[in-house]
């Protein structure tokens, strides 16, 4: 893998500038002088994830923390460079955007489209329908409310008109709705779902969300939909009775949050499978962890793992790559410092799951998918 990188660094002084390759300093084929010549545009290496990625067509994205965007200049070098779209982790949750019933506060999440703006990404809007990170006054554990049916009902509506509105031609894609079947394939017990008295607010948030914004691309979002099983069949059958019932659905988002103690899934199967109903699909927040120790909780405890850790990355992306509906490749995060996993995974203890460490600086796992891009001038073209 190092010799890789030290082949593209001879060309790290070129740019990619709009999907063409350009030389630093030099005017792209065909430009004329100017005697007002306009601000350029944002830079960034031709061996970086985003430049190689263009080639083929393909949106490389990470999720972000805007607190760190502007204060933490590494972080914010690196989310600029080698990502061309971004999602904002937490900024446009519901308990973000509005804690206060009736009062809305974007200026976060708004943050993080400004930030895409001046570099030139694509946003992906994460989540207008969930059970987790509620408003307190809404629910404090996604299955009971002090609300009526019909103000549940009303609530829902309106969050959907009003921020996908806030953010009309902002974003990109919207996961619509979030995790609405548990491990056994069966409907979440949510407050959604029980006001509704079924599934039917599914259909209603696609619908909404289209009204909205009809250009945004509309995705129900899930994880474990990459291994065949009761809740990707339950997905896959979901997203058919939403085509028969003419929902604007436009993709189905595998979340891919993978870990080496379990086998590879079979995520080639699963992605043309949906794909095959004329749908578009995306990895949306991969990740991939591994048991670690627990006083440090990103050193791998088998000295073998990252080299698991870096297979389980290159197939994934390689899956994507090879098939023209998978539209965008998302890491949830870059850096294992702000990793989500440490916390949540904690018997046994897992971490290591992102392609920076805590220092921010690339691992093996970075350089596989930096391998896998580079190969990629015969993937089909998105």
């Amino acid at each position: 893998m190092r010799p890789l990188r030290l082949a593209l660094s001879v060309v790290s002084a070129a740019v990619v500038l709009g999907g063409q390759l350009t030389l630093a300093g030099s005017a792209p084929a065909g430009a004329t002088p100017s005697a007002a010549k306009p601000s350029p545009p944002p830079t960034y290496p031709a061996d970086s994830l985003r430049a190689l990625a263009a080639r083929v067509g393909l949106r490389i994205g990470t999720a972000v923390n805007p607190d760190l965007l502007g204060t933490n200049e590494k972080y914010t070098q690196i989310a600029a460079e080698q990502f061309s779209s971004i999602t904002p982790e937490n900024a446009m949750k519901w308990a973000e955007v509005e804690a206060v019933r009736g009062t809305y506060t974007w200026e976060k999440a708004d943050q993080v489209v400004a930030f895409a703006k001046k570099n030139k990404q694509l946003v992906r809007g994460h989540t207008l329908v969930w059970h987790n990170q509620l408003p307190a006054w809404l629910s404090s554990d996604g299955t009971t409310t002090t609300l009526s049916n019909d103000e549940v009902k009303a609530v829902l509506k309106k969050h959907i008109f009003d921020q996908v509105r806030h953010f009309k031609g902002d974003v990109w894609q919207w996961d619509v709705v979030n995790e609405a079947f548990d491990d056994n394939g069966q409907p979440r017990q949510t407050i959604w779902y029980k006001a509704w008295g079924g599934t039917g607010y599914i259909a209603d948030a696609f619908r909404w969300a289209h009204q909205a914004d009809p250009k945004a691309l509309l995705f129900y979002n899930d994880y474990n939909l990459e291994f065949t099983g009761v809740k990707s069949d339950a997905v896959y059958a979901m997203v058919r009775s939403l085509q028969a019932q003419r929902v604007p659905i436009h993709g189905v988002g595998f979340q891919g949050h993978l870990s080496t103690q379990y086998g590879y899934p079979d995520l080639t199967n699963n992605l043309e499978r949906f794909a095959a109903l004329g749908l578009k699909v995306a990895l949306t927040e991969v990740d991939v962890r591994t048991q670690t120790r627990p006083d440090a909780v990103n050193e791998p405890v088998n000295p073998l793992a990252p080299y698991a850790q870096e297979s389980y990355w290159s197939r994934t992306l390689q899956a994507c790559l090879a098939l023209r509906a998978c539209i965008s490749f998302t890491p949830w995060g870059f850096g294992d410092a702000y990793s989500w996993v440490p916390g949540w995974f904690t018997d046994p203890q897992e971490g290591a799951a992102l392609i920076y460490d805590e220092q921010l600086n690339p691992k093996g796992q970075y350089e596989v998918l930096q391998q896998a891009l580079a190969l990629a001038s015969g993937a089909p073209r998105r």
